[in-house]
């Protein structure tokens, strides 16, 4: 007579590891940031437009504003600190000169290349854009997880673009960038 026993429950052991997916090799780590970055950029442009439009000004103008906002600079000044061409900024400073939201002042390092100076009017437009800038700002850091996790996306962001500078050879530290000379900082243009 054979005794009855119980099925055996038998314990599926030790799993079997996930297979891993390999870590992306340097090109495409290099391709999708770039790619990230574009994307960004189109993101950063869109919010700028928006932000921008209630003051009466572009996201372009804004970006041009803002960077002789704590001094007068020339436009290839502003060109170098933006990363954007001369030409660009040359149009747009025009407008803003046209409109009265800017002036050329003399230069006194440079006979020919003046400096563009914000106006009373063109202060005001961008002081506009600042509560509706900072509105978005707090709402974005409360996405990213706070001040402390937004911090370090900038700083993630920046060391990026030094390191970019730094093998293209066109390192220059944009006057007032990293000093937090700007009120409302303007968006990078494409």
């Amino acid at each position: 007579m054979s005794e009855s026993r119980a099925p055996e429950s038998r314990s599926p052991g030790p799993r079997a590891p996930e297979p891993r997916t390999p870590e992306p090799r340097t090109p495409e780590l290099f391709s999708r940031t770039a790619l990230a970055v574009f994307r960004l950029n189109g993101q950063f442009l869109s919010v700028a437009e928006r932000l921008a439009q209630p003051a009466g000004l572009t996201a372009a103008w804004w970006q041009v504003l803002g960077a002789v906002l704590a001094e007068p600079l020339p436009v290839a000044g502003i060109a170098r600190a933006m990363g954007i061409t001369r030409q660009s900024v040359q149009r747009i400073a025009d407008l803003l000169v046209e409109r009265g939201l800017a002036a050329y002042r003399p230069n006194p390092a440079h006979r020919r290349a003046k400096l563009l100076a914000p106006t009373a009017e063109g202060r005001a437009a961008i002081a506009r854009i600042t509560p509706g800038h900072a509105e978005f700002a707090a709402r974005l850091g409360e996405q990213l997880g706070g001040p402390q996790d937004f911090r370090q996306v900038m700083t993630a962001l920046e060391r990026l673009s030094d390191a970019l500078e730094e093998l293209s050879g066109t390192r220059q530290e944009p006057p007032g960038i990293r000093e937090g000379a700007r009120e409302t900082p303007p968006p990078a243009e494409s």
